[in-house]
Formats: structure tokens, sequence, C-alpha cells
């Protein structure tokens, strides 16, 4: 088929809509309502084109229309211009306009589409939403004022985490989006994980991590503390892109130095704890197998699954390992071994995390693993740290390359892939070819993709076939589960991230134009540090010594954790209620 748009000949032999098309003749037009990892909306309007075809003329969103043969689309006729600056001029009416001290300014699409369009007046009344900011959760503060009802967060939400938090409320002036029954984002009844998708998702400033900037320069300025900091593999390759660099760059030298400058007394990988997982988690799967146990084993890495986990799938947490997260393994390890290593009092010792992911924000505030490590930062916020010592894209570049400190600066390639998905299930794969087979591990191929966001493998090891799998996306998973419970499959040992894609599309990370493949560029970027390792399996890590050091029965004690069942039923409600 053929379709003109604004005066350029495009050719099509696929079903695709007219803003797809617009795209692929480099035409972009705003949105606010459209993002391809969701179902179409066609709410905001912002997308609104010209058509002719034949004798019919009219006015159709592009996101929800699809292309036909003949069709003549115009996407900035007077008409169209004049409508979008009155869809904007109406947005900002009942939007909170104070944007200098919004999270979100200067990444804004609500601002950059004023800006876009010309808007510099708004001639209605400003009616903003009156209803208060909700801070409720350790992980993501909801600012209502500043929603634009674009359904984002409640789609992402429901389709691609199946958990469904969030969703309209009320009608007309007074409709908002919003927890049920007026309940904030980290209450008990309504089941948010912290996974970030939201945040990630948000065009605005309604949704966004919530920010724990202060608490660590008061640590850093503090005389009496000695603040070390922990950096997760995602956030390598996803930094340099709020200094304008393209997603995927790996910029660990710039960032330890950046990190170094800020005023941190050392600067770890949490890589090094991915290792020790890596082992903790090899050698718990082979003692189960030993045992008899043949039921699958989930991994415990990703603190918005366990969550979900406990919420949904209270009957299956035995299956999952006992190990912590690598930052809470780490947290854990520093609090044991740095006092008496650095000559400093227990109580003295900050440790900060530096992660993707909001959902790690509340993983660190969980009763059980409180203090270990004691402030989680996002990538985004350590990106607004560094520009407020005078960091910019213009100086990026003359940062000089640093190293990470000892005892936990190294790491295996094994460690590194953790922040992709199928990452840990491929370092403990390795890990186990190498135990029992030994040399297996160079032979290990990554897992291949499957469908509905899972990657599969298998490996004989030990006279027997392991099967693996990998899911990232929650609603992913949740399909997978119920097709275990049901016995139409099964695995040995299954991965599950919530982030579609694994840890470098966390909640915590830039937020990259939905035409940039940014998270396949990051990804890439992993494999490359992966490749550049001297070190292929976790084993191979010589500085593991110092982990070893503290004996297996000391280990298990710091390093595992338990569970709890979080589901909510209805006596949980009532008794909550009282």
């Amino acid at each position: 088929m053929k379709v003109i748009i604004d005066q350029i000949e495009m050719s099509s032999n696929e079903d695709i809509t007219i803003l797809e098309l617009c795209r692929k003749a480099g035409i972009e037009l705003p949105t606010f309502c459209y993002h391809p990892e969701i179902s179409i909306f066609g709410a905001c309007r912002m997308c609104v084109v010209e058509v002719q075809n034949g004798n019919w003329k009219g006015v159709v969103p592009a996101c929800s229309t699809k292309v036909a043969d003949g069709m003549v689309v115009q996407t900035n006729s007077p008409q169209i211009r004049k409508m979008r600056k009155m869809i904007v001029e109406l947005m900002l009416a009942s939007h909170d306009q104070q944007c200098t001290t919004c999270p979100k300014s200067g990444d804004c699409q609500l601002q950059r589409v004023a800006t876009q369009l010309g808007v510099t007046d708004v001639r209605f009344k400003q009616m903003p939403c009156e209803v208060p900011r909700d801070y409720s959760s350790d992980a993501i503060t909801r600012d209502p004022s500043k929603c634009v009802l674009c359904g984002n967060c409640v789609r992402v939400c429901g389709e691609v985490q199946a958990v469904g938090t969030l969703d309209f409320a009320f009608r007309g002036a007074k409709s908002l989006v919003g927890p049920g029954f007026g309940k904030g984002l980290g209450e008990f009844e309504n089941g948010c994980v912290s996974c970030g998708q939201c945040v990630k998702i948000c065009p605005v400033g309604a949704l966004t991590p919530k920010h724990h900037i202060e608490e660590v320069w008061n640590v850093i300025h503090d005389e009496k503390k000695t603040v070390v900091v922990q950096v997760a593999p995602a956030v390598r390759v996803a930094l340099a892109e709020y200094f304008g660099k393209p997603s995927g760059t790996v910029a660990t030298g710039a960032m330890i130095t950046a990190l170094r400058r800020i005023g941190f007394a050392k600067v770890f990988d949490t890589c090094y704890a991915a290792d020790v997982t890596v082992v903790e988690e090899g050698n718990e799967f082979l003692a189960r197998r030993k045992a008899g146990n043949t039921k699958p084993m989930f991994t415990s890495c990703c603190s918005a699954w366990v969550k979900y986990a406990e919420q949904n799938y209270p009957e299956l947490l035995p299956n999952l390992s006992s190990c912590r997260s690598p930052q809470q393994m780490f947290g854990a390890l520093c609090k044991e071994q740095l006092p008496q290593i650095m000559g400093i009092k227990r109580e003295n010792l900050v440790v900060v995390s530096v992660m993707p992911c909001t959902a790690k924000k509340t993983e660190a505030a969980r009763d059980e693993l409180k203090g270990d490590v004691d402030i989680v930062i996002t990538t985004n916020e350590l990106a607004l740290m560094m520009k407020e010592i005078g960091i910019t894209p213009e100086n990026f570049d003359n940062l000089q390359s640093g190293d990470f400190d000892a005892p936990y600066g190294s790491a295996s390639g094994g460690a590194v892939i953790f922040g992709k998905a199928g990452g840990v299930s491929e370092a403990v794969l390795r890990y186990i070819a190498e135990s029992e087979n030994k040399g297996g591990a160079k032979s290990v191929k990554a897992l291949s993709d499957s469908k509905d966001g899972v990657k599969v493998s298998e490996i004989s090891t030990g006279g027997n076939t392991l099967k693996l799998a990998a899911v990232s996306g929650l609603a992913n998973a949740k399909k997978l589960v119920d097709s275990i419970k049901a016995g139409e499959v099964h695995y040995d040992l299954i991965e599950v991230m919530a982030c579609a894609g694994g840890c470098v599309n966390g909640g915590g990370q830039p937020i990259a134009p939905v035409t940039d493949n940014a998270a396949a560029n990051r990804t890439e970027g992993l494999g490359s540090c992966d490749k550049s390792s001297s070190a292929c399996v976790s084993c191979e890590n010589a500085e593991l010594k110092s982990y070893e050091d503290l004996g297996h029965d000391k280990a298990h004690k710091i390093l595992h954790t338990k569970y709890q069942d979080s589901k909510v039923t209805l006596e949980k409600l009532v008794q909550n209620a009282k």
C-alpha cells in the first residue's frame, strides 16, 4: 500500500498504525498515552492528524488508526496545530506548574511538548489537583497534582507486571490515578512491589523514584561517619546517558572517579557480591538436588519478584533460594568485615548502594534486612549528585578512569551479566558446569530466547540433564509459574526478574526515547564487560577469599534470609483495618 505523509510517499506491506509509519518517515508526533510496551489507549489525542482517503476527510488519532492504501496524511496543518496547543493548555491548567522544583524538570514530556508547540500562555483557569503527595512507599513518590491521566502507569502495572495497584478513580474534573480506596502506594493492601515500571513510563513528574540524595550528603559530611558505596552492574551501562552518551555506553571508570569526588571513602563493586551469590546459590541448588529435592528452585536476587511471590504465591516460598540479593549480601559483608579492616566502629560505617532499581529501596527497609545497607539511591539520583558537583555533558569525558577498591573490587564476567535478563541463570550455570565438569563453563552458551519473555537452556552435568529458565516481566512470570503449577512444564532452576529485560531496564534507570532500543544496548554493554573480564566463572574471582574466610556457618547466617506470607486475605484486611 502507498500512503502520503506530509508530501512524503511511503510504502508499507505491514498492518501498522499511522504513528508507526510516521516514525518510519522520520516524523515524530507528540504523544503522552502511547508506548510500544503497553496496549494502545488513544486518550490524550496529542497525536491527532488530518487524514483524507478518497472522499472522506477527518481528524484521527495516529496511534490507534491503521494505515490504508491511498491515505493522504497531514501532521502539522493549522487545525492540528491549534488542537494540539489547546490540549497542552488544558493539561497545564490542571497541572502543578512549579516545574523548576519538580524531580522530572528537564526530562518532562509535557514540558518538552509545550516548548515544541510554542505554548507560552495558558488561557484557562488553573485548577490543579488538591490530593496530597503520597510518600508512603519507601521507593516511589506519587504526586497526583502532576498527573496528566495518560493511563500509562495503569496499563504497565496491570498488563506488564500483573500487579494492578494503580487505576482510574472518579470522573470528570475529579478524575485521578492511584491505588484503590485512597490508600498509599506503600500501604499493606495495594500489593505494590516497588518495581518502578510505572516511574519509567510516566511522561511527567507524577511518579518518581523517592529521592534519598540529602541523606547521602548528610552522612558524607558527617566527620564521624565512614561512608562506602557499592554500584550495581546495570548502572555502569546507563549512567552516561544522563550526560549525552548513547545508551549502553560503558562508563565504569568515569563513574568510580565521580563517586570519589562526591566524597565516598571507598568505592566497591556489587558484582563482587554477585559472585558470592552465585557460589552460595549454586551450592544451595546442588545440595537440594543431592538431597533428592527435584522441585524447581527460584532465584531470589530480584526484590520485586520476592515481594510478588510473597503476596501471590506464598506456597512457592520454600522453592525460593534462601540467598539474599547481591545488594544485601554486600551490605552484610561490609558490616561484618570492614570495621576491622578499616579500624572503625561498626556504628560509624555507612553503606550506600547505587542501584538501577527502585525496589532495592524497599528491600533495604525490610525488617529482617534493615541495617546492612543504610541508604539506596538510583542511577537517576547518582546522576543528579554528579551534576551538583559540577559534572556536565561538556566535561564528562574529562573524568579520569578510576578502579574499584579492595577487598570488594574484583568480579567475574558471570557477575557482571547479573544486570541482564538471564544473567543470573547463566552465571549459576557456568558455576555448576565448572564445579561438576572441570572447564565446562567455557562451553556454556547464553540462554536462548523463547516466547512470553522466557529464555531456556539445558545442560548435562553429573549424569543428569538440568533444565533452566529465565523470565522477565511479572506478567510473564505469572504465566510461567501457573504453567509449572499446572504440571505443563518443568524446570530445575528458574530466574525471575520483575523488569522486562532485567535490571538494565529498572525503574531507576534513565528514561530513554521509545524509539531508542535502550535496554538491548545496555545489555550489549554488559556483554562487552563480560567478554573483557579475566575471569569467566564466579569461583575464579581471587578476592572471594575474604568471603571464604567467614566459614560456612557464619556465611550462611549473614548471607541467607527467610520469606513471609504476605498474601492479602479478607481476614488480614479486617485485622489491618482495626
